[in-house]
């Protein structure tokens, strides 16, 4: 039995950033104080099934995955492994923490059933669709081309990170869909142990921890991974800026990892940091940009194409035409519209040229963040 004392013990212990943990993930986590982490990527074992050897047509032996740690006697086994780990990782999370698990048609619906069952909120499912994947080489079903990842927050109200103009940005421009095209991992990316084999069967791709760790996580955020591995999710962490915490039970996977890691390197903070989205920006009101000189009282502002004007006044607001307001109440009513961007329709004139008074807005926001990364 766990008493208030053992709570507060655990609480009290510092994280252990950057670190791979060897050991039970289970038993660790429950070691770990508690609502610490930002977010977890957990690639827990698929229990694949696997009845015999699988061979190409050739008759050479497919190199699957056949560990003993993705053998599982039952499925009610699974699932008590399941839902012993998942409680252990949200009882980790912060209130506004997410996961991501990621698994294949052997496992994810009973994962995801099992996230519901526990109170985490799902937000959407992502379907990884591999551009090389393997072959179906027994000819006797669909060739399994993709794999689902599920992405869920701590609980429904909890505020979670969704770099959506990041995301957006990686993706040209275009909003991100929940289908992702990335090839597996191969080449020099695919890790091998001292006798050239593959040193884990399912090491995922970098670019997909990329494209996760850059959407849901901030610089600075603690990401833990489970079921750490040959330590993907820790390499690309770290090479963006983020903290991680690693647990692997087997040895073999953990020395991989170790080393490489040892060969990663942080990207610079300029390099990790991502578009912020309109809303997350400071708030500059029209008034400021008076009170420190940048335009009059008294100055004239010009709507696009010279249509309509207004005079500033000293308290921030505009008059033009007998209407008083706002720059954005203003420019609504001269121009008969529900609503109005003053920022970007009010314009102001300098050596003969039109100049949107967004400009200074954005001059004073240059200036609060140079303010933030000074020392206090």
């Amino acid at each position: 039995m766990t008493t208030t004392k053992d709570k507060r013990a655990v609480s009290a212990r510092p994280l252990p950033l950057n670190q791979i943990l060897a050991g039970d993930c289970i038993e660790i986590m429950n070691s770990l104080p508690e609502g610490s982490v930002d977010l977890i990527f957990a690639d827990p074992p698929y229990n694949l099934q696997l009845k015999g050897d699988l061979h190409r047509p050739d008759n050479s032996k497919v190199d699957a995955v056949d560990d003993h740690w993705d053998q599982f006697s039952n499925f009610a086994v699974y699932d008590k492994f399941t839902r012993d780990w998942l409680a252990a990782a949200r009882r980790l999370l912060k209130p506004n923490g997410a996961i991501w698990v990621i698994g294949s048609y052997h496992n994810i619906f009973r994962v995801g059933a099992e996230l519901q069952n526990q109170g985490y909120w799902i937000m959407n499912d992502v379907i990884w669709r591999k551009s090389n994947p393997m072959p179906n080489f027994r000819g006797k079903r669909l060739t399994n081309a993709h794999e689902t990842m599920i992405w869920a927050s701590k609980s429904e109200d909890s505020k979670y990170t969704f770099n959506y103009e990041a995301l957006k940005s990686l993706n040209e421009g275009v909003q991100m869909r929940s289908d992702w095209v990335i090839p597996i991992c191969n080449g020099g990316e695919r890790l091998k142990d001292a006798q050239g084999d593959k040193a884990h069967p399912t090491q995922k791709p970098e670019a997909l921890l990329h494209r996760v760790l850059v959407g849901t996580t901030n610089p600075g955020d603690v990401v833990l991974d489970p079921f750490f591995g040959t330590g993907t999710t820790g390499a690309v962490a770290k090479m963006l800026g983020r903290d991680f915490i690693g647990i692997e039970r087997e040895e073999a996977y953990r020395e991989v990892a170790e080393k490489r890691l040892s060969r990663i390197r942080k990207f610079d903070s300029e390099a990790i940091a991502t578009i912020k989205p309109k809303r997350a920006e400071p708030r500059v009101p029209f008034g400021q940009v008076i009170e420190r000189g940048m335009l009059r009282p008294g100055e004239e502002l010009y709507s696009i194409g010279n249509r309509h004007k207004a005079k500033v006044r000293a308290d921030g607001s505009l008059i033009g035409n007998d209407v008083k307001g706002s720059i954005h109440q203003v420019g609504a009513a001269l121009e008969g519209a529900p609503s109005c961007n003053g920022w970007t329709y009010w314009h102001y004139r300098r050596e003969g040229k039109m100049i949107p008074i967004d400009i200074l807005r954005q001059q004073i926001r240059a200036e609060m963040e140079v303010d933030e990364t000074r020392p206090h």
